[in-house]
């Protein structure tokens, strides 16, 4: 192609950039499109969630409650945007299902990913991966065996990059196989860490009690298979993520852990 031998780097930046310019455009532009957003009203709970916020040094521009109910009962707070932008979206249904404290406990696991850069991890690593797929792309494009051992002649005279890429699209599935139960447990270490951390800066056993109630409203069960939850589960089994908060003490008044 018109972007020679390096058509894969090209290729990697322009699948990077619409990455990022999703995640920048979906808290404002794709969401409301779905869903309906609206100031949090309960100012006894805007008052709690400002607190914990403030005792964790973090700044939010605005708490909304997100009409979630409307397609499932699954419940859920998150944050979104970046710098100053950031919001704090509550589903519908977590107001409804939670009491003020555990919705308080449930927010604090949510800034523990914050403060543990779990976020910006993952996206770095998106980034790498994507480059080192891409690159290997790239190579196997101008390897013969890689067209004819998938049973496939290429055109030795012309460019095969779009060839390539249908038929690396057809072989991924085979190697993240194996990279996927290393992400699951890297997810899984992430949950431990935002778990701790919502434990020193609010009540363990509202974050328990809220874990349950969303385990169970959300249909998950409380006893996987181990091998299976090794090598596709993205959060741990309830069970455990309550044996590791009951361990853990709460920081003297909520001071930042």
């Amino acid at each position: 192609g018109s972007a020679g031998s390096l058509w894969w780097l090209w290729a990697w930046a322009v699948w990077m950039g619409f990455n990022l310019l999703i995640l920048v455009l979906y808290p404002t532009v794709i969401a409301p499109l779905f869903n309906k957003f609206q100031p949090l009203e309960d100012e006894s709970l805007k008052a709690r969630v400002t607190a914990l916020m403030q005792r964790c040094g973090f700044a939010a521009k605005g708490l909304f409650v997100m009409d979630g109910s409307k397609r499932s009962a699954h419940a859920n707070a998150y944050f979104t945007g970046f710098g100053a932008a950031k919001r704090v979206v509550f589903y519908d249904t977590l107001l409804k299902q939670l009491s003020p404290a555990e919705v308080d406990a449930v927010l604090a696991h949510e800034l523990g990913h914050f403060k543990h850069k779990h976020i910006i991890k993952r996206i770095v690593m998106l980034f790498a991966l994507s480059l080192a797929g891409f690159a290997l792309l790239g190579w196997l494009s101008s390897q013969i065996w890689f067209y004819t051992g998938l049973g496939v002649l290429p055109n030795m005279n012309a460019p095969n990059d779009a060839l390539a890429l249908l038929l690396f699209m057809l072989v991924v599935p085979l190697f993240s196989f194996f990279i996927s139960p290393l992400f699951a447990q890297l997810s899984r270490q992430h949950e431990f860490q935002a778990d701790a951390y919502a434990a020193r800066q609010t009540d363990g056993r509202d974050l328990s009690s809220a874990l349950l109630k969303l385990y169970k409203d959300n249909a998950s069960t409380l006893t996987p298979d181990p091998v299976f939850v090794k090598c596709y589960y993205s959060h741990p089994p309830a069970s455990e993520r309550l044996a590791r908060m009951s361990a853990i003490q709460p920081s003297p008044a909520g001071a930042p852990a």
